[in-house]
Formats: C-alpha cells, structure tokens, sequence
C-alpha cells in the first residue's frame, strides 16, 4: 500500500510521482534567491520568503521607515501608502516584484478585517456614533460612512466574532472564534473564511462540550488557513457529518435556535426573494396548505373560473372539500399551465389573502391592519408608474389597480408643485394623530424623515416639531413621520438632533434634520420619495424671511437681500428644482 500523501500547504508543492513524467518541484526550491529579477517562465510560488511581513527592525533597516506609536498616525500612514501606491507605476517592476506585491496585498486586506473589527468595537464601546449625532453604530457606519446597511451589517458580525468582550464583572473574554481571530490576525485568515466558520459553529449542537466546541472551532480555522470559503464550506458540512451522524446531539432547542426566515429586497423587476429554514412543526403545517391550496387548478390568478379560498363565506374551500364543484376544478386543472414553484406562490398568496380578509391583523379601521397604497392623480389616470405601499414596498399602477378594486380611496391634497399639506388638524389638546393624519402622513413623507434612515411608514411614529413637552401642536403642518429610535433621540443635547418643517420651494411641508444646536445645514432624507429630488444635497434651513423681505424680492427680483452692514443675508433656501414635467398637486392614499 502506498504511502498516504500529505495535505498542501501555502509555501509548498504538492509532492508529484515521477513515474507520471511530471516534474518534481518540491527540493528546487527556486524562490530562495532573493534576486527582484525573473526570467521569463521562472516559477514564482505563493508563499516564497520575498513576501515574508518584515518586523519593524526590518523594515528600519531595509527602508528606513521607523513605524509610529500613535494607532491615529500608523492609519494614517496606512492611508499616505494607499495614496502613493494609486499613483505608482506597476509595469516596470519585474515579475517577482508583482507576484510579492500580489500575496503582500491580500494579507494586508485580511489583517485589515481585524484591525476594522477591533476599531469598530472600540468606537461602540466609546459611543462615538452618538457624539456624532447617529442613533448606534449601524447607522453610523451604512449612513454616516455610506457603507450602506448590508455592509455595515457584515463589520458589525464580524466584530462580534473576532473580538474579546468583557463579562458583567469587567473580566475581559476571548473572542466567540479565538483561533480564527487569530488568523485574521496573522493575514491568512480572511473575512469570508469567519462567516464559514461562525455559521458551520452555528449548527453544532449544543449538547457537544465548550472544550470540544473549541477544538473544532481551531480545527476549522487551522483548514481556513489552506482552504478557500468555498472549500472550507464543505468540509465543515463533513465536520458536522461526523460530529452528529445520527442525530443523537440534536435537539428541539438547536432546531429552534436555526430557524429563521427572511425577505429580501426587491429587485430591478420588483420581485422579492423568501428564504428561511423551517422548524418541522412549521413545514408541515406548511406543506398541509399547499397539498390542498397549490393543487393543480386551484388559486389560479390567470383563470377568473379557478376555486379560491375567498370564494366560500366561510373560507373552508379546498380542493378536495365538499364545498368544491368538480367539474369547475377538473376544468380548471386542464386549464392551468403553472409551474409546481408558482402553484405554490400563488398558494401563498391566497393565504394572504385568506388572513388579511379574516381581520388577522386585527381591526380593520387601523392602518396597521390595512393594505395603504400612496400615489398621484396623474399616475393613477395614466395607470404607468409606482405606488409606495406604507411598509415600503412598490407596487406598478397595473397590480395596484387590481389590488385596489375593493379599496376605500382616500385623498392627500397637497399645495402646487410643493409637498405642503393642506391644512388637517386637531388642536392642542389632541397628542397623537388620527388616521386621517397617518395617510396624510404616509403621501407626504413615505417613511422616516431622519437623514439616511430607510424604516418604512408602517414602523413610524408621529414626531412633533417643536415637542409636544414645549407646545408642540397635532397639526399637519406640526407633525413628522419618525422612527422610534429618532423619535427618541431628538433634543438640545450634544449628540441629539433638532428638527424643522420648510414652509417654502418645492419641499415646502417637508420635515428637515440637524445637529442639536450646530448651524449645519437642514437635511432632507431622499430615500423614500426620490422622485421629488432632483436635487439631493443638503438643503439651507426653513424660511424666516419677514413678510416686508418676501414682498421686496417678489417685486424686484432679488434673491439676495443687504442688510445695514453691507453683508448678505441669506434668500430663500435652496430646494433644488421641482420634479421634471410633474404638474400634479394631489396624491391618493388608497
């Protein structure tokens, strides 16, 4: 029996049989002359010594450069040798110099993993999103640093993983994934390899010990330092394989802790992705559904003659209950050229249906438990375009109207060419608002005023401007549509924001955010009606021109007023110009 082979590593060569009449590179050992020069077909490894990290006695003695102490001026330096590599020619350096250059950068990009995993733990134990006005560390990062929220999401588990925390009693703590924090550390571990590994570690029960958990937590990382995700992947799957072959480890509790379920965004076509995993209580209530629902011929949305659950008083129809005409369903099986993935599709949809129409989200006269569509007169009349449902979902003007056929129609007037509502209001005496202002709310505002946040309206509260506390009124045009979290957060404290309504331009009636006490520009949140701006920058602060100052500009022309001093005095605020060829001054809540 031959000998078993050994498992490659980074800096060696797989060892070949000569009886192939392959060649034997593993004693040549090319990469030990440290020559920049290469000739051409010279074989260049990964893994060579040239690419070696140099200590910082190395790197005094080879180049010069003595490494700072601050962690402000070594990112900085990190930064000037961003710069000065963007502007440095790479065709002149032969190919060794490249090949190093190559291995060099991608361990840099995964010690930078760590090193943002250790600074953003830093900043949210120092609340430093707050000191700069955000509400924590996720919006921070996707708004304030425009990472975006998938990203940001991504730094902030990383950083749970690969991090130490500290216990109640102010003992510091490994990291959840000790060795592979500490390949991450070494270059050789990247990013990718910790989502495999923190999701493989996910799934071993909870019945293995914490000392075997670890040691497979090290044997994970210790194949990651070999493997690509993809490969590590599999072999985690054949570690788990082993680990529990038959079940015996795995409880209800771990099944339970596995199960999720998500939807994701829409895409260019506006459809929506649905993945999750299913405990098996739930698959198989799941699967009674669509046996019956998603049966051939049935909730078929293309036959107005298919049985629908809604077609009985009751709902109780299936495909096989006694409710059922057989020869209306064995026609509309014959009929029905769906696809098993859109029979159940439309199986769901039904159900839907089914729950919305039984009150299962409770009374239908709140918003909350109703289907509430926003758009414009125009669009509805030229039925092309998108209404905005108020969790935030698109809709086009054709599946709307369908949808809608049953719909109590309510409609937002809002002053020309502006998203200054007309006056709807209750007093003083009146805190929250009523449905009326909720619809009213949801055309105008669509979500979330706050700068950058993208919670849809279904998640909002009403906001006064000024607070309620200080007189605010429950008035349209003393009302914004906030999140809790920014609701919370508005205040005259460092860290905490203002807000305002313009009461001129196009956006006039829209709620604006700053800074609490700054004399920063008022911001405007683009996300939920980015039709309307043209122009996104930030927009000056609310009006407070005197009337006498309006009259002298209308009459004269000026759009830029001296007072006494000589000094300019600011016009108008900037809005940017209004939505191209967009005359309508009403919008529909439906």
């Amino acid at each position: 029996m031959s000998e078993e082979r050994e498992l490659p590593t980074v800096g060696r060569v797989w060892p070949v049989d000569p009886g192939r009449g392959a060649v034997d590179l593993s004693n040549q050992e090319p990469w030990s002359k440290s020559t920049e020069s290469s000739e051409p077909g010279e074989f260049i490894p990964v893994g060579e010594p040239g690419a070696a990290p140099l200590t910082e006695e190395q790197l005094l003695a080879a180049h010069g450069i003595e490494l700072p102490e601050s962690p402000l001026a070594l990112w900085q330096l990190m930064d000037a040798a961003a710069a000065k590599l963007g502007h440095t020619p790479l065709a002149p350096a032969p190919a060794a110099a490249v090949a190093r250059s190559v291995e060099v950068s991608e361990r840099i990009r995964r010690r930078m993993d760590r090193l943002s995993a250790a600074l953003h733990h830093e900043a949210e134990e120092r609340s430093i999103h707050r000191q700069a006005g955000y509400l924590n560390m996720h919006t921070y990062m996707s708004s304030g640093h425009r990472l975006g929220p998938h990203e940001s999401k991504r730094r902030i588990a990383l950083a749970k993983q690969l991090i130490g925390r500290t216990s109640l009693s102010g003992q510091p703590l490994d990291p959840r994934l000790a060795a592979t924090a500490a390949g991450v550390s070494d270059g050789e571990v990247s990013a990718a390899h910790t989502a495999v590994i923190a999701a493989i570690m996910k799934k071993v029960p909870d019945a293995v010990s914490p000392k075997d958990r670890g040691q497979i937590e090290a044997d994970l990382a210790a194949h990651a330092r070999n493997l690509s995700p993809a490969h590590l992947a599999k072999a985690g799957a054949r570690l788990l394989a082993l680990i529990d072959p038959d079940g015996a480890y795995t409880e209800p509790r771990d099944r339970q802790r596995q199960r999720d379920l998500h939807l994701f965004g829409q895409n260019e076509q506006l459809m929506s992705r649905l993945r999750g995993d299913l405990t098996p209580r739930a698959r198989a209530k799941l699967e009674l559904i669509l046996q019956h629902w998603a049966a051939p011929g049935m909730n078929n949305p293309d036959d107005p003659d298919s049985p629908h659950p809604a077609d009985a008083p009751d709902g109780s129809r299936t495909s096989d209950g006694p409710d059922v005409d057989e020869d209306r369903l064995d026609n509309a099986r014959q009929r029905d050229d769906r696809s098993p993935g859109q029979r159940n599709h439309d199986a769901f949809e039904a159900m839907l249906d089914f729950i919305i129409a039984n009150r299962g989200l409770g009374r239908p006269d709140r918003i909350p438990a109703e289907i509430v569509i926003s758009i414009t007169d125009k669009e509805l009349a030229e039925k092309a375009g998108m209404g905005l449902t108020a969790t935030g979902t698109l809709i086009p003007v054709a599946d709307l109207i369908e949808l809608a056929a049953q719909a109590t129609p309510y409609l937002a007037v809002f002053r020309h060419h502006t998203r200054q509502a007309l006056y709807l209001g209750k007093g003083k005496k009146h805190r929250f608002a009523n449905k009326a202002q909720r619809l009213m709310l949801l055309a105008r505002d669509g979500g979330c005023t706050a700068p950058g946040c993208d919670v849809p309206f279904s998640r909002t509260e009403a906001h006064h401007s000024p607070d309620w506390a200080k007189g605010g009124r429950t008035d349209i045009d003393a009302i914004g549509a906030t999140c809790g979290g920014h609701n919370r957060w508005v205040g005259p404290n460092p860290g905490q924001w203002e807000t305002d309504l313009l009461n001129a331009g196009p956006n006039a009636g829209r709620m604006v955010w700053r800074p609490a006490g700054s004399t920063a520009p008022w911001q405007l949140n683009p996300l939920h009606h980015p039709e309307f701006d043209a122009d996104q920058r930030t927009h000056a602060p609310p009006d407070t021109r005197s009337g006498t100052e309006k009259q002298l500009e209308a009459r004269m022309g000026l759009a830029f007023l001296q007072d006494d001093t000589g000094n300019g005095a600011a016009g108008p605020p900037s809005h940017g110009p209004g939505p191209p060829g967009c005359s309508a001054d009403t919008g529909v809540a439906a």
